[in-house]
């Protein structure tokens, strides 16, 4: 299911994002987020993860690399998400290009002393 996230705003371009499922293997849930998170779909992007997120899963991993703009809404999503997960004993990693600006920010706001991140095609923990 792709389902495809939009509000436009009075003053403002209709913002997109996509999250898509990629499959869950061994309890872990992984799914593709792209476009644009910011104050105007960053709620309906946090549901659309919620859905896929169910209390029987070891870990949760998000592929970040379609992303191509998280504003401070995005990033303050990724936080709850991260501390609503680890409440359930469920990880959490971030699948993300080394040096993109998503990357930057995560790292600025210390995003990785919460949650591993990993760049795209290298395998995760076993």
């Amino acid at each position: 299911r792709r389902a495809a996230l939009e509000r436009p705003g009075p003053e403002r371009p209709v913002t997109t994002a996509t999250v898509t499922p990629l499959g869950t293997v061994d309890g872990v849930c992984t799914l593709a987020v792209a476009g644009e998170v910011d104050l105007a779909n960053a709620a309906e992007v946090e549901d659309r993860i919620l859905d896929h997120t169910a209390n029987d899963l070891v870990g949760v991993v998000l592929d970040l690399d379609g992303l191509d703009y998280l504003d401070s809404t995005g990033l303050r999503l990724l936080f709850t998400l991260a501390a609503r997960l680890e409440i359930s004993q469920i990880g959490l990693e971030l699948v993300v290009t080394a040096g993109s600006p998503v990357r930057r920010a995560l790292e600025i706001t210390g995003m990785t002393r919460m949650v591993s991140l990993r760049p795209p095609g290298e395998p995760g923990p076993s």
